[in-house]
């Protein structure tokens, strides 16, 4: 089969000789140019076609040029060596002018130091690796695409789908490593991590493959970009579908590397690469390309052409052009004084023609058959990718990226409307994913025989209701429970796969916290850790080491300080209700009543005449016998019924009034805090407490607070503890809680009291390390859980025993509540005060005026202790004589001469 490869390209080259003959005219200058390839190859074959296909179609279609290229075939023998050695023969022995070529990127390598040495261009069109450009060579021009400028479309795939995490594969050389950095600095841009890189060997056996593949499997990450020769690429997937590799949930992307060559690729390395993604060089249809395609596949019908070969051809138009550009002066090489002790590198020799050829390929610009030709730095550069998606036995096209409008359906979508996208089917076509599965893969999953997490929890002293660590005296084996743990268990069965975890107490050896929640999260920063749950707060200065998930409690940091009664009970405390003016203003009216009455009374009522001590006595009784029940004497006139209505409704609010108001002063706290603000305490210089191993000591050392006056605590005892002390007992004045408040309050709600946050936070998160795909997944959990029915019932389970000293304000109002009560003044009687005077000088007016007008100036004292004897109210006063009699005829004669004695 060797042979027989020999034979047909000896063949070839002959064949290839004559048609150039036969387009020589006589005095057309012959130009040796090289091409280093590999003798034998399917791609050196193809390349050489296209070469002489190319040189035919340019001399027949310019016959008026004077200089026609001869090429001269160097066998690199699929070798770096062979390269280098058939790269110094030709210009050893042929003196070419220029070398075409070489295949791979390793070989070019050698070529380049070979062309800079001796000023012979070297025009690759295959050789694509970024390292190449690095050796910064100006004899090295590439007539392709670099490896890195398919960064981009890559990159705006990954940032499409939102996947975080990826993990190169590429082959082990030049050409495979050359990606890397180019590719690795576009992931960061869009913050995706790369946690692994998986190399293979180009000599790789079925096996060394088969044992990188089960570690990709044992990795949570399934998002692989794979960048390797065409050939290893079909073993790779071969066995990556024989492990399981291509299942549902998978992503696979291709760089051109492979899919430019899938040519070359046997059916069954086709149907393994079902469902994976590409970047394929996207060549422009055009008239010649179509006539050229089908005069390879006449001519060459069991030959694939590639975009190779294209390359090759249009490669060999432009170095046609620059030498006929350059003309035919100065085509020797230098003279090197053989007779020294030089190297063979050295005896090449320098060429006077490459300066000039040099130049004028840097200028050669035209329309190949791959499209626009143009040196740019040295290279061509690409504005157009093709997104391929492998589906039965070959690729379809779903789409472009443009270095422009990135990823879109067709090449003539209007930028408009891209602007306008908001998912991925607006960018792309239909995707067959891995598996024939038609959702997007998540990316990232916990794989079923992968290890498990190793979950961090703290080692709490103190409100152990969060997070509590114990060991079981029978197993020996950690016991921990809480609320932040039964949360973080709801949240991973509302995950959308299956999560392996073990906890891990942050403990000594001995069973002690092994250090605060700084120490905790920066073990998941060094990776001993694959996460934190537990009561760590999401702070900023967290934030740059570690990723946290969303709050799944949400709290600031509160100041606690104790309550303290303001109501002073004493032997003086039933005064307190009314203020002194209402006292004194209810005193004046007692009296200023009870005299009215009895002077409207006095002349026509018994009750209200007898002996001056009898009646003063009267006076004074009756005043405050109105306060508790009704008095004994009865009252007859108009105005004094009317006098004593009014004042019988002032009493009754009044005294209603004072009882709800005594009651309240003596059965109810008026509980107001020691300290309102955190600024008062720095005023004074208070001691105040904070919990021990919680961030709030910086946040108080930021603050102002000197270390002396910080005292520590572990648990909400011992902070009630210190509280009750206060400063100058040793104690503390105020202490500072983040979100343990709920815990602290629901256990001393009626001693202590939350009155200023000062320092907000997000409260509690889990953590995870930066870039973990696990932080969103979580995240969106902890929102099904906590708009579910489960979130209310752990807050139920762990905090309504903590809180049922606490009765609920609506269902259950506080018994003892904290209020503060008014003292009354006249302000809220004085409408009541003023009625009762109006009605009193009314009434004291008319009976004046009559008084006066009976009298007509006689001796008014005598007249008014008289009886009036033309009241009415005599009658009344015999009639209710006369009634009584009966019933009281047992009673003594002398009893009545003296009531009827007393009234006269």
């Amino acid at each position: 089969m060797r042979n027989a490869k020999l034979f047909f390209c000896f063949l070839l080259f002959f064949s290839f000789r004559l048609e150039i003959g036969r387009g020589q005219n006589n005095g057309k200058t012959q130009v040796n140019v090289g091409v280093v390839t590999d003798v034998g190859t399917s791609h050196s074959e193809v390349s050489m076609l296209c070469i002489n296909m190319s040189l035919t179609d340019f001399y027949s279609s310019r016959p008026q040029f004077q200089t026609r290229l001869v090429v001269n075939v160097g066998d690199s023998k699929n070798d770096v060596v062979g390269a280098a050695t058939a790269a110094i023969e030709l210009i050893k022995n042929k003196q070419v002018k220029a070398i075409l070529g070489p295949w791979t990127s390793m070989q070019a390598h050698f070529l380049i130091e070979i062309g800079q040495k001796s000023r012979v261009p070297v025009v690759s069109y295959s050789a694509t690796s970024p390292f190449l450009t690095s050796l910064r060579s100006r004899y090295f021009l590439r007539a392709t695409y670099e490896d890195s400028s398919q960064v981009q479309a890559i990159k705006s795939i990954i940032k499409l789908f939102g996947w975080r995490e990826v993990v190169p594969v590429y082959i082990d050389n030049t050409f495979g490593e050359g990606i890397m950095p180019r590719l690795t600095d576009a992931l960061q841009d869009i913050n995706v991590r790369i946690p692994h890189r998986s190399v293979i060997a180009p000599n790789a056996t079925d096996q060394e493959i088969s044992v990188e593949l089960l570690k990709m499997m044992n990795m949570p990450t399934r998002v692989f970009i794979i960048h390797m020769s065409s050939s290893l690429a079909s073993r790779f997937f071969i066995k990556a579908k024989e492990i399981g590799l291509m299942k549902p949930g998978y992503v696979w992307i291709l760089t051109n590397g492979v899919i430019d060559g899938l040519r070359s690729i046997n059916e069954t390395g086709i149907e393994a690469m079902e469902g994976v993604l590409g970047i394929k060089t996207y060549i422009q249809k055009s008239k010649d390309l179509d006539m050229f395609r089908s005069r390879w596949k006449r001519r060459f019908p069991q030959m694939e052409l590639n975009v190779y070969g294209l390359w090759a051809y249009d490669a060999t138009t432009a170095l046609a052009m620059a030498i006929e550009e350059a003309g035919i002066n100065n085509m020797t090489f230098s003279n090197v004084d053989t007779g020294r002790n030089v190297s063979e590198l050295d005896a090449l020799g320098l060429s006077q023609f490459g300066p000039k050829l040099l130049e004028t390929l840097s200028k050669v610009q035209f329309r190949g058959l791959a499209g626009d030709f143009r040196f740019v730095s040295g290279q061509l550069q690409p504005s157009v990718f093709e997104i391929v998606n492998m589906v039965g036995a070959g690729e379809r096209s779903i789409g472009f990226w443009t270095e422009g409008n990135g990823l879109v359906k067709k090449l003539d979508q209007e930028p408009r409307s891209i602007g306008t996208l908001s998912t991925w089917q607006d960018h792309l076509k239909l995707i067959i994913w891995p598996g024939e599965a038609n959702s997007v893969p998540k990316g990232w999953e916990i794989p079923t025989n992968g290890k498990k997490l190793r979950i961090g929890v703290p080692k709490r002293l103190g409100f152990t209701d969060l997070v509590k660590v114990t060991r079981d005296p029978i197993t020996n084996s950690t016991v921990v429970t809480g609320f932040c743990i039964d949360f973080f268990e709801a949240v991973i069965q509302a995950m959308p796969y299956d999560v392996s975890y073990e906890f891990i107490p942050f403990e000594t050896p001995d069973g002690k916290p092994a250090g605060n929640h700084n120490d905790l999260v920066q073990q998941v920063y060094l990776g001993r850790y694959d996460g934190v749950v537990g009561d760590t707060t999401i702070l900023a200065n967290r934030s740059s080491y570690v990723d946290f998930t969303l709050p799944f409690i949400k709290s600031g940091v509160g100041m606690i300080v104790p309550m303290r009664d303001e109501v002073k009970r004493d032997e003086f405390s039933f005064l307190k209700p009314l203020s002194i003016e209402l006292w004194l203003t209810s005193l004046v009216f007692f009296f200023l009543v009870s005299i009215s009455v009895w002077t409207l009374e006095h002349r026509v009522n018994p009750d209200f005449r007898g002996p001056a001590n009898y009646q003063a006595s009267t006076i004074f009784w009756f005043a405050f016998s109105t306060m508790v029940f009704a008095p004994r004497e009865r009252v007859f006139s108009f105005w004094a019924r009317a006098l004593v209505v009014t004042w019988y409704f002032l009493v009754l609010v009044l005294t209603q009034s004072y009882t709800a108001s005594l009651a309240s002063l003596l059965t109810s706290q008026q509980l107001h805090p020691t300290i309102t603000s955190m600024s008062s305490l720095l005023h004074k210089g208070e001691t105040i407490g904070y919990q021990r191993t919680s961030f709030i000591l910086g946040k108080l050392n930021e603050t102002g607070f000197p270390q002396s006056s910080l005292v520590p605590f572990d648990t909400a005892e011992e902070c009630a503890e210190l509280l009750k002390k206060g400063s100058k007992k040793g104690g503390i004045s105020a202490a500072f809680l983040g979100p343990y408040l709920r815990l602290f309050l629901g256990q001393y709600c009626n001693t202590y009291k939350m009155v200023e946050e000062p320092f907000n936070v997000d409260g509690f998160g889990f953590v995870f390390p930066i870039g973990s795909p696990l932080v969103a997944d979580v995240s969106r959990a902890i929102l099904k859980v906590a708009e579910s029915p489960k979130a209310m019932e752990l807050e139920n389970a762990w905090f309504k025993k903590k809180e049922q000293s606490c009765p609920d304000p609506v269902t259950n109002p506080d018994s003892n509540p904290s209020v503060t009560s008014i003292q009354l003044g006249v302000r809220s009687f004085w409408f009541l005060f003023l009625v009762v005077f109006v009605v009193c000088v009314l009434a004291l007016g008319k009976f004046t005026f009559c008084f006066l007008w009976k009298t007509k100036g006689k001796d008014l004292w005598k007249e008014f202790l008289k009886r009036d004897p033309d009241s009415y109210i005599n009658d009344i006063d015999k009639c209710l004589c006369s009634r009584e009699m009966p019933e009281n005829s047992n009673r003594a004669t002398n009893g009545v001469e003296l009531r009827v004695r007393n009234i006269s």
